[in-house]
C-alpha cells in the first residue's frame, strides 16, 4: 500500500530535504523515525528538494508499507519521536501509483523580508534596513508570467532536462513591518526562488531597470541575474495534487 505523509519543518538545522552523505537532512530524520516505529527499512520520496536552511509549511512525501491500522496513532507517535523542528500533520492512503513528486501540479513558495530588527524573525526572515520600491518589484514580478525558460535563475551546475517552468502567480505584499513575495508554478529549478527574490530586490533598489530585468530573462545567464537571497527567509507553503490520487 502507498501512503502520503504531510509534514512541516524549520529548516535551520538541516542541510535541506534530500539525504546527504555527511550532513543531516529532513528526509534522513523522517526515514529513520518511520523505519523505527514500523520496524521496517523504509524509503520516503518527497515532492521536491528544499535547499539547506529553507523552511516548509507543507510538504508531501510518499512511502510504501503493507498496512497501517491506525494512521492517527502513527502521526502521534512520530511527532513524539521527531525533533521539535519537524512535525507530521497527516498520513493517508493513496492509489498505488500516486507519486509525491511527479503527480504534484503546483507548488507555492513565500519569501519573507523584515524591514526592521525583530528577534522573533531572526531565523525566519531576511532583514533589510532600507525598504525597496515594492510597486516596481511587482511590475517586474508580472514579467515572469510571460516567460517559460528560467535558466537565468537556476543554479549553474544543475542536471535538469529542461529549464521551463509555468509560473501562475508572482507578487509582493506589505504586511506590517514585512514584505512577502508569493510565487507559484508547476515546478521550480534549484535556487530559483531565491535568485528571483535577489534580482527583484535589485529592481526595487533601482540597480536594475524593468527593461534590464527582461533582458536578464532573455539572456538565460545566471551571471546576469542578481545574487540569491538568504535561505532562511524562504518557505515552501503549498503543494497541490489532482483529486484522482486519492482512493
Amino acid at each position: 500500500m502507498r501512503y502520503f505523509i504531510e509534514i512541516a519543518y524549520n529548516g535551520k538545522n538541516y542541510f535541506g530535504w534530500q539525504r546527504q552523505p555527511d550532513q543531516i537532512s529532513v528526509q534522513q530524520v523522517l526515514e529513520e523515525t518511520l523505519s523505527t516505529l514500523l520496524r521496517e527499512d523504509l524509503k520516503i520520496t518527497g515532492a521536491g528538494r528544499t535547499d539547506a536552511g529553507v523552511h516548509s509549511k507543507q510538504l508531501f512525501a510518499h512511502f510504501d508499507f503493507n498496512e497501517i491500522e491506525n494512521t492517527e496513532d502513527l502521526v502521534f507517535r512520530m511527532n513524539s519521536f521527531l525533533p521539535k523542528d519537524i512535525s507530521v500533520k497527516n498520513i493517508f492512503e493513496v492509489k498505488d501509483d500516486a507519486h509525491a513528486r511527479f503527480d504534484a501540479v503546483e507548488r507555492e513558495y513565500e519569501y519573507i523580508i523584515s524591514l526592521k530588527k525583530d528577534p522573533f524573525l531572526q531565523d525566519f526572515a531576511f532583514q533589510i534596513n532600507n525598504k525597496p520600491n515594492v510597486d516596481l518589484m511587482n511590475e517586474a514580478a508580472k514579467i515572469l508570467l510571460h516567460y517559460k525558460n528560467f535558466q537565468c535563475f537556476s543554479r549553474s551546475k544543475t542536471d535538469v532536462k529542461t529549464y521551463n517552468c509555468t509560473i501562475v502567480k508572482a507578487y509582493w505584499e506589505t504586511q506590517n513591518n514585512t514584505i512577502i513575495f508569493t510565487i507559484a508554478a508547476d515546478r521550480f529549478l534549484r535556487n530559483m526562488v531565491r535568485a528571483i527574490v535577489g534580482t527583484l530586490l535589485n529592481v526595487g533598489y533601482g540597480k536594475t531597470s524593468l527593461e534590464e530585468f527582461q533582458n536578464i530573462l532573455v539572456s538565460r545567464s545566471r551571471e546576469e541575474a542578481g545574487p540569491s537571497a538568504p535561505a532562511h527567509g524562504l518557505y515552501l507553503t503549498k503543494v497541490i495534487y489532482p483529486n484522482n490520487i486519492n482512493l
